[in-house]
């Protein structure tokens, strides 16, 4: 299994600008950005010492990330409309 980056700025190239304005300016987008980014983290960091865990830990916390990278993505289009 491949091991994909999954930072925000490289998933939403589009946004790079917004994202780093609101983790600048928007308390609860930038407590999500970090929760996002070292989940996201501790993931990659399991899949490349292809550590011991397990089947259903790693896929709970892929699901999380997901859910957390949606939430971001919704905040980032909301704010881009209103811009």
């Amino acid at each position: 299994m491949g091991i994909s980056n999954h930072e925000l700025h490289n998933e939403f190239p589009q946004y790079k600008d917004l994202i780093d304005e609101l983790k600048q300016n928007d308390l609860k987008f930038n407590e999500k950005f970090k929760r996002y980014a070292e989940l996201d983290q501790e993931i990659e960091g399991l899949e490349k010492r292809d550590a011991p865990v397990g089947d259903d830990k790693l896929h709970r916390m892929k699901q999380q990330r997901a859910q957390l990278k949606d939430d971001l993505y919704q905040a980032l289009i909301k704010n881009a409309e209103a811009s």
